[in-house]
Parts: structure tokens; sequence; C-alpha cells
């Protein structure tokens, strides 16, 4: 996996993934940016939604699970030092569908936390401590 990271002024930078996709991340008037675009850290915890939302999708999916919406709602808590560091994330999944079996959702949820998602599962070692719930709507 590659990606680039190209400087363009002040502290906007353009993000392009190996898979030829581009993002704009900028930082706080205070710190020199003008708020045009994503955070470093906000992208790193979009990164560990995705890539949760990701497998929790790919197992119900596989599981022949209705679902017809899936929302990952991100917490986290970051060190008031240099680094601000993420000391702990917590997920809430909010999956919606008809006949949803809870016990899969939550099977679902549990498998990506300890088993598939490479972004948190790495984050956690790194000492971040993370934690996950869900809940199920039925529509």
């Amino acid at each position: 996996m590659k990606a680039t990271v190209k400087w363009v002024d002040g502290m906007m930078f353009l993000g392009e993934s190996g898979s030829g996709h581009t993002v704009v991340m900028d930082g706080p008037p205070d710190a020199g940016g003008r708020n045009l675009g994503l955070r470093p850290m906000e992208m790193l915890l979009l990164g560990v939604g995705g890539c949760s939302s990701f497998d929790v999708m790919n197992i119900l999916t596989k599981g022949r699970q209705a679902v017809s919406d899936c929302r990952c709602e991100l917490s986290a808590v970051r060190a008031d030092a240099t680094p601000a560091v993420f000391e702990s994330i917590h997920l809430h999944f909010v999956v919606s569908g008809k006949a949803l079996d809870p016990e899969r959702v939550e099977r679902a949820v549990q498998l990506s936390a300890e088993k598939y998602c490479s972004a948190s599962i790495m984050l956690g070692k790194a000492g971040v401590a993370l934690t996950h719930d869900f809940e199920v709507v039925e529509v």
C-alpha cells in the first residue's frame, strides 16, 4: 500500500491514495491553516470507523442479515499533552434493518474488534483503549 501527501500552502496538504483517491487536509487558523479540510487525526479516527464498518457490514451481509443502514459513531479522547495521541476510542454501531438478529450484530462487532479490523487492532496494540457497542434498529 502506498500514498502521497503533498504540501499545497500554509498548513494545507493534499493526500493521494495508491488507488488514486484524494483528500484535503488542513489545520485550524490558529495553527496557520484555513480550516478547508480534515485534520490528520480526524482522518485517522475516520479510518478506524471505516475499517471496522467494512468488517461489520461484510460479516452481516455474508450472514444474510437484511441491513438497510449501518452507522458507526466514534468518540475519542486525546492526551492533553504533546504528542496529543488518542488515549481512548469508542465505536458505537447503529445497525438498522428488518428482522436483524442482535446476536449476529454483536458477533460481527466483536469479530471486527478482535480479529479483522487492522486499524483498531493496531491502535490497541499501541496502547489506545478501544471499546465497542451497538444497537439494532428495526425498520
